[in-house]
């Protein structure tokens, strides 16, 4: 990685860093709590790490965190896992996130658009309404502080009133979008045992209506812990037996009532699959989440109550969970329920005009793909009210960077990119957007504040301008305070901390550079990360092995230079059995049908026998080095695996492909 610094490719003017709420951030914590009043974000940043006390009680303090009893302090405990943020504490996320119903009841909170394009508003004072009414009618259900409730739901406004209505409760909140497949949903809501299902009758993607009562219907057999299921008609349906409609249970004028809970108390569960088991139910905290929220949308992203927020993603992805969270800042969130590329490639691009986003959210695959269909967004649109394009899911390459700047700087725009990058795992950045800072072809602008970011070598020396492992040597609010179903932590434990104890080793290769800025070069471990959406081997193998011709396989996702993703799945076959083209569409059904689209491989490649550890272990990792050209005595220990043999398959494979 070079050291000398290089032009930026963008450079905040003058106005701009004044205006920047962290600016405003920085001279009042410099004025309150000691932090540097000079030296600009890099002194910002260090003191938020070395005074992580501090500076997280100036979090709550600038944002006016309403605390119903107080802190006794910032860390009771700071040990990972397990610590402790702001014991004695109790508040409730649905309040803050309806705040600003109070001031501007009749301003949009939320903007929802279908793929007619249309936007249609939902004001603040209606959705406190239906979050007031549908809360109420959750107690009637006996839904209790700790009770959790699930959404088979589209991106669509009922399900952020679902999600603060639970919230509201003390409940715990957990979704999928419902082009996930029912053994997919099972998999992860069974571990977490709901007593209330939210479903819709189907959905609309890509021009066609998708009915999914079927679905629901296993989803109600398959989980005997369900007290009720409540029913919206997307598609015009009757309420199946036994099912209550939405529309009575929103009707009423009812302020709503919030459950005051302590700041560790859960609020959601979010999935992150591994290699092998199920996916991992993630639980973070109505507290971390608020305070990690206000801080990565009101700080790093710049948003306010005149900002309209827009980022394209589905309820089964943690973004979902993060753009709700744009209601805490005040600011009006854009919910887009459809298809990204119907009926055309820039249909992303049209909803962030027809809405007027400031922050437009994406894919870096999404940008990728307008590049190369020679779009010209903003030529061909108005998107003046953009004044930030953020991407994530992976890495956006240099030729995406350049190609949003060129679009934009073509049409007189001064447009902020902001490549960003964090997990499922903390539900939040770990780097990437800072309004005051110039932006680097190919890089993220810095570490997130109160986040010590750092890229570790195998014995845990910090490096700078080397790849590494990425580390956060403190904790953060919205790390999990514990897996659902893992009573002594061990599977948190060894998740994230059993390569260097005490340290979260997020499975990022980075490189952090001399001038504070981090490259994310993708996955150091074997999970699958399509379009953002992280996804377990072991999902696949379950549904691909199902079939009888099939008598092994192996997927492995890889990232590209281009900023595409690979994602081949290889398969031994059974005695007899062929690669036509039929048993071809039989495995791409079977995936699409039992797990969801997103699943599908790019391609499907018949091998001599998938590689096992000597315990029986599928490899994934060294595969995944050897596809990436790493030379096979540096990707794998020969005495680890059980047939050396077969790994020359996959090293003849890299070379033909490069």
């Amino acid at each position: 990685m070079p050291t000398e610094n290089p032009q930026p490719l963008w450079q905040p003017d003058a106005g701009r860093i004044a205006q920047a709420r962290i600016t405003r951030f920085q001279t009042w914590a410099s004025e309150h709590h000691g932090a540097p009043a000079d030296g600009g974000y890099a002194a910002l940043h260090r003191w938020s790490v070395d005074e992580l006390d501090t500076f997280w009680k100036a979090v709550t303090e600038w944002f006016d965190v309403r605390f119903s009893t107080p802190y006794a302090r910032v860390l009771g405990d700071r040990t990972m896992p397990g610590a402790q943020w702001f014991p004695g504490a109790t508040l409730n996320y649905a309040e803050h996130a309806l705040r600003a119903a109070a001031t501007r009841a009749d301003e949009p909170a939320l903007l929802y658009v279908d793929e007619t394009h249309e936007p249609t508003p939902v004001t603040w004072a209606e959705l406190r309404r239906q979050v007031g009414s549908l809360a109420a009618e959750l107690r009637a259900l006996g839904v209790r502080p700790g009770d959790r409730v699930s959404g088979y739901l589209p991106n669509i406004p009922q399900a952020v009133a679902a999600l603060l209505a639970t919230a509201a409760v003390g409940g715990v909140w957990t979704s999928c979008a419902p082009d996930f497949g029912a053994r997919s949903v099972l998999d992860r809501f069974q571990q977490v045992e709901p007593v209330v299902l939210f479903t819709v009758d189907g959905y609309r993607y890509g021009g066609k209506e998708h009915d999914r009562r079927d679905t629901v219907a296993e989803l109600r057999r398959e989980l005997p812990t369900l007290r009720a299921v409540i029913h919206i008609p997307l598609l015009g349906t009757e309420a199946p037996d036994g099912a209550l409609d939405w529309e009575d249970l929103t009707a009423a004028d009812t302020e709503p009532v919030f459950e005051q809970v302590p700041f560790d108390h859960p609020l959601w569960v979010l999935y992150s699959s591994g290699t092998t088991g199920l996916p991992k139910a993630i639980v973070q905290s109505q507290g971390g989440i608020l305070v990690e929220h206000l801080k990565q949308l009101g700080l790093h992203c710049d948003l306010g109550p005149e900002d309209r927020f827009f980022w394209y993603t589905s309820t089964g992805w943690m973004m979902w969970n993060f753009l709700v969270s744009g209601l805490l800042t005040g600011t009006t969130i854009v919910l887009y329920d459809g298809s990204p590329g119907f009926p055309a490639t820039d249909t992303q691009w049209r909803i962030a005009e027809r809405t007027g986003a400031t922050l437009f959210g994406t894919s870096a695959a999404y940008v990728m793909a307008c590049r190369k269909a020679d779009i010209h967004p903003a030529r061909d649109l108005d998107l003046s009210a953009i004044q930030c394009v953020a991407t994530t899911g992976s890495p956006l390459p240099p030729d995406g960077f350049r190609w949003l700047h060129d679009e934009f700087a073509a049409s007189g725009a001064d447009l902020w990119i902001a490549s960003v990058s964090g997990g499922t795992d903390v539900c939040s950045c770990f780097a990437g957007a800072v309004p005051t800072l110039p932006v680097h072809i190919g890089e993220l602008q810095a570490p997130g504040l109160g986040t010590d970011l750092q890229s570790w070598d195998p014995s845990g020396t910090p490096l700078t301008d080397e790849v590494g492992e990425l580390v956060v040597t403190n904790p953060m609010p919205s790390m999990p305070i514990r897996f659902w179903n893992d009573p002594d932590g061990s599977r948190y434990h060894d998740s994230y901390f059993d390569t260097y104890p005490g340290v979260w080793r997020h499975g990022d290769w980075i490189t952090l550079t001399s001038r504070g800025s981090v490259v994310i070069h993708g996955r150091s471990d074997s999970t699958l990360n399509r379009q953002g959406v992280r996804m377990g081997s072991a999902d696949i193998y379950e549904a691909v092995e199902r079939l009888p011709e099939i008598r092994e396989s192996l997927v492995i996702g890889i990232e590209q230079p281009d900023g595409g993703y690979w994602m081949p799945l290889f398969v031994h076959l059974a005695p007899g059995a062929a690669l036509d083209d039929a048993l071809l569409d039989r495995i791409k059904r079977t995936i699409r049908a039992n797990l969801s689209p997103r699943h599908v491989p790019d391609e499907v490649i018949e091998v001599p026998g998938i590689p096992h550890t000597l315990t029986g272990k599928r490899i994934e990792v060294p595969v995944k080095r050897l596809l990436q050209g790493t030379p096979l005595d540096k990707a794998v220990n020969p005495g680890s695996i059980d047939n050396l043999d077969l790994l020359h398959f996959y090293e003849d494979l890299a070379r033909k492909r490069s």
